[in-house]
């Protein structure tokens, strides 16, 4: 039987529990780490959880003006090392999570444009993005495959890309704000390119072997969103790419209400369609209840946010 303190192995990566701690947006000033963030990290990973995944970081220096983590530039490099040595004096890892917010600014776009797949109005902000053009949205790849080699030499364990909540990269698989008619539009197979070339390109330049994670919603929650069958076949793609997890999530908002795990069924179809790790997030308060899932599905971890907010060492209890 399994078990939720298991020690296990997703490829290259060692992990103590089944435990992970799902990212919550830590404000920062200019994307610099301060003693309070260093402090909730480490203490994070003196509770116990297995590996803790950050704050989403931000990998494009025109979206500098929000106030998160951020990798954007070489001086970020050092500066993040100190984040990783913390943790892992507790023997927990870390994964570096990258993001382009796109239309669903965190703040003030004043003075600059706001890049999307097409020009619809952001459902959360209002925001009506420019469309992206070819070299544009060439030039977002490389910048979060230039984040992922700073996150590397920075001591992270691994990153993973934010695909999901809305952000850019989620925008381009769902069919609400991709209107496009060229190869990045249309149908799944064209809507998935914007992530797996991204995924291609980190991988290309971080190696075979670091750890590359993707965060992906299950289905939006909204009309014209994205549907199960859409995120299969990114998952069975992303799978084929070499990407060593996918972390399941949704509209967590809408979902919130459950008295059960969020996406168990979404995470259960996903883990039993491919073969790579399936990480489901929400709704995971119940200990047996994890517990079956783990031993009657594929899935194999549990991503937690605000029960570590509300008790950093809840996995060591």
């Amino acid at each position: 039987m399994k078990e939720l303190l298991d020690t296990t192995n997703i490829r290259s990566l060692t992990l103590k529990n089944r435990f992970i701690r799902a990212a919550v947006a830590d404000y920062t000033p200019a994307g610099h780490l301060d003693n309070g963030v260093l402090g909730k990290y480490e203490n994070l990973a003196k509770g116990g959880a297995g590996t803790i995944i950050t704050g989403f970081a931000l990998v494009d220096a025109e979206e500098k003006a929000f106030p998160i983590m951020s990798m954007y530039d070489d001086a970020f490099v050092d500066e993040y090392s100190l984040l990783t040595s913390r943790v892992h004096r507790h023997q927990t890892n870390v994964v570096m999570q990258l993001v382009v917010t796109g239309s669903y600014a965190m703040g003030d776009v004043t003075g600059r444009t706001v890049l999307g797949p097409s020009a619809v109005a952001n459902l959360n902000t209002g925001i009506v993005p420019k469309e992206m053009t070819g070299d544009e949205i060439k030039a977002i790849q490389e910048k979060f495959a230039q984040a992922a080699v700073r996150a590397q030499k920075a001591g992270f364990d691994g990153v993973e890309i934010h695909a999901a909540h809305g952000f850019l990269l989620n925008q381009f698989i769902t069919p609400y704000y991709n209107n496009r008619k060229d190869s990045y539009g249309g149908p799944i197979e064209n809507r998935a390119r914007m992530v797996l070339e991204t995924c291609a390109a980190i991988r290309k330049d971080v190696g075979p072997d670091y750890p590359v994670w993707v965060k992906l919603n299950s289905t939006d929650g909204i009309e014209q969103g994205l549907t199960l069958d859409d995120c299969l076949y990114v998952s069975k793609e992303l799978a084929r790419l070499g990407v060593d997890a996918i972390e399941v999530s949704g509209n967590w908002i809408a979902a919130s209400s459950k008295k059960e795990i969020y996406f168990k069924a979404e995470a259960a179809k996903i883990a039993e369609a491919c073969r790579i790790a399936v990480i489901v997030t929400g709704g995971n308060r119940n200990y047996r209840e994890m517990e079956e899932l783990l031993n009657s599905t594929g899935v194999g971890y549990f991503g937690m946010a605000r029960p570590f907010i509300a008790e950093p060492g809840l996995v060591n209890r």
